[in-house]
């Protein structure tokens, strides 16, 4: 009994008893990590096995580091790095960015119906399906009749086939994601634009500031915490795609550009059943993405203050 009032006394457990309704809605969300991302860790060992169905986890021969090894020696080895690593790359430099300046510029405007259909008009693609999505780019990009190519001809030029040619893979990916998440991946920095205090700018404009100046010196210092935090798990999944745009984009002609890690995978594991293989693959992609974010996360806390631990 003693221990159990020293324990109702402690501050943090009072705490925990007087918001306990709030700690109850934490439950879903940690049983679905516990259920669907902690509990199937322990397949991880297949990746060191030959793994065969019928005889289970454990019963499966063991093989050591041999599909690593197949992995790292397999003449696409090279390809699928420098495929995926590029295009993340070129997300960080072009379709990061472009959200942040998105959303300053909308928060500047002071037409509240123009400010809202802005926002709806480029939140709606977000919500659209991967299938809709590549099936308006092929469209748009379409060499016959698309609009893009029409608008290359009325100057002059020759139309492009842009899934078809490799060297376009990359820069028809890049922009449609950005057309796609731009203004859902705003979101979060009008929400740390919101928490400014209109004081500042007040202050600011009192002493002559223009409008620059005060989005350097006052709107990106402060949502420069949120830009760290989005930046460090960005770098933290720099090595992972989705899996369903880049495998409906691919085809035979623009293979050596969307050659990338996730589809080799899907590819390896469900159609041609090599649960081993596919396993070796995803981990190294792990470990890499995990090496990263703690890369990532050190370097923004030394040099920003700001970190995700």
């Amino acid at each position: 009994m003693h221990t159990f009032d020293r324990l109702r006394r402690n501050p943090k457990v009072k705490l925990i008893l007087r918001n306990y309704d709030l700690y109850l809605m934490l439950l879903p969300v940690i049983a679905f990590y516990v259920i669907f991302k902690y509990i199937p860790m322990y397949g991880i060992q297949i990746a060191f096995k030959d793994y065969n169905p019928g005889l289970g986890f454990t019963a499966s021969p063991t093989v050591g580091w041999d599909n690593f090894t197949r992995f790292f020696s397999s003449f696409r080895f090279r390809r699928m790095i420098l495929n995926t690593v590029l295009i993340n790359v070129y997300q960080l430099l072009f379709q990061f960015p472009l959200p942040i300046f998105f959303a300053i510029i909308v928060n500047e405007v002071r037409r509240r119906w123009f400010k809202s259909t802005v926002l709806n008009l480029t939140y709606i693609p977000h919500f659209l399906s991967t299938v809709v999505i590549v099936a308006l780019v092929s469209t748009v990009t379409n060499p016959e009749y698309g609009v893009i190519n029409a608008i290359i001809e009325s100057f002059g030029g020759k139309p492009i086939r842009f899934m078809e040619v490799s060297s376009w893979f990359k820069t028809v990916y890049i922009g449609s994601g950005i057309w796609q998440n731009m203004g859902w991946s705003s979101l979060v920095y009008l929400g740390a634009l919101a928490g400014i205090d209109p004081v500042w700018y007040e202050a600011a404009q009192v002493d002559g500031a223009s409008k620059y100046q005060q989005i350097w010196r006052i709107t990106l210092p402060c949502i420069a915490p949120t830009i760290m935090i989005m930046l460090i798990l960005k770098i933290g999944g720099i090595m992972d795609l989705g899996v369903d745009k880049v495998l409906l984009m691919q085809n035979d002609l623009n293979i050596s550009s969307s050659d990338v890690i996730p589809v080799y995978v899907y590819r390896t594991g469900i159609r041609d059943g090599d649960f081993s293989y596919a396993a070796a693959i995803d981990l190294f992609n792990n470990v890499i993405n995990f090496i990263l974010l703690l890369v990532a996360n050190h370097t923004s806390k030394r040099l920003s203050g700001s970190s995700l631990w």
